[in-house]
């Protein structure tokens, strides 16, 4: 195949063709570090075109029914002129680092269309299940022209904490009929959402969601005592019959207003930028920690030696530590881009 270099694969990526975008978003989501000096370069020359699109981060617990969800209402978007872009971190295999890829098989409408482009990203282990490359793939899409990006958790541990600080607005969707339904929705995420919906409101059920809704927004003024706060709407809506769905994007699209008409938006976005800094650093450090031959010299013996209670493990730590800053300049030496081309 012939190499692409990151100005020509910019340049065709703000044309919207497909398959340079799916070889955009393989290039940013390689840790290999010429890849990842590609990278830089691509992500500068696509900056200016990023930044406008509504980003949504949808998280929930396991059987909500997100990706079910994300479907029905991706339809509706793009009935209304919207290009949707689909960014859904599942879990990674524990053996081979590959993605499980069960989204594509519940988001088969969106799948099918020329307006939305659905992208599973294998979460590679990194803290709570979140891509390292989900930030960078979000800019891609941007550029390539999608207006809407939805950034779906796996809905476990700290995804929706990076998630919430990558999107304007946290939509979460709760679920009816799951016995004590708020036992089983931390605090935390509660605090974090802006929206919220109960799904599944259908059939026999219908009333049981609104009782849901009623217990949820009863939960969100016991959470904030402060009455000129802004509470999130708990909302009703159905992915099978699409009744509420159009009230959930209202209040998605009203919630990004008011973020807009106080600044929010800009102060948010920024602050964002300010985590994006630090998540790479974070990446970069353990990258270059895996990376150090010293390290690697090191790592099977202390293992072995805290398996057998020879070594402890705050010991081990600080040797792999030593050897990895004695290893630094060798794993960053100054160096200009790679003038080669990616594959893909």
């Amino acid at each position: 195949m012939r190499r692409l270099n990151p100005v020509e694969l910019a340049e065709r990526v703000l044309e919207g063709s497909r398959p340079h975008i799916a070889r955009a978003i393989t290039l940013v989501e390689s840790s290999r570090a010429d890849h990842r000096e590609l990278t830089k370069e691509l992500l500068r020359l696509l900056g200016p075109a990023s930044g406008g699109s509504v980003r949504v981060g949808i998280t929930g617990v396991p059987g909500a029914g997100k990706s079910t969800f994300i479907d029905a209402l991706g339809v509706k978007l793009i009935d209304a002129g919207h290009r949707i872009a689909v960014l859904a971190v599942d879990p990674s295999s524990s053996r081979t680092g590959g993605s499980i890829l069960g989204d594509r098989t519940r988001m088969a409408a969106l799948t099918a269309s020329d307006n939305a482009y659905v992208r599973p990203s294998p979460s590679g282990g990194h803290l709570g299940g979140v891509a390292r490359a989900t930030r960078e793939s979000m800019i891609v899409m941007e550029a390539a022209g999608y207006d809407v990006v939805l950034v779906e958790t796996v809905g476990v541990g700290q995804s929706e904490v990076a998630v919430a600080g990558m999107v304007d607005t946290f939509l979460l969707i709760a679920l009816a009929r799951a016995g004590d339904q708020l036992q089983g929705i931390k605090r935390g995420i509660l605090e974090m959402a802006d929206v919220i919906t109960v799904n599944k409101a259908d059939g026999d059920h219908e009333g049981e969601a609104r009782v849901t809704a009623r217990e949820l927004t009863i939960a969100m003024k016991l959470i904030s005592s402060d009455p000129s706060a802004r509470r999130p709407p708990v909302l009703t809506s159905s992915s099978y019959t699409g009744k509420g769905l159009d009230d959930v994007w209202q209040a998605v699209l009203d919630h990004r207003a008011h973020l807009q008409a106080n600044g929010g938006l800009e102060l948010r976005r920024a602050r964002q930028q300010v985590d994006w800094l630090w998540s790479l650093v974070d990446g970069e450090v353990l990258d270059g920690v895996h990376n150090s031959e010293r390290v690697r010299a090191l790592r099977s013996g202390i293992e072995h030696a805290i398996a057998d209670n020879e070594l402890s493990a705050l010991e081990g730590a600080e040797e792999l530590v030593r050897a990895f800053v004695a290893d630094v300049p060798v794993i960053w030496p100054s160096r200009e881009a790679d003038p080669q081309g990616f594959t893909g």
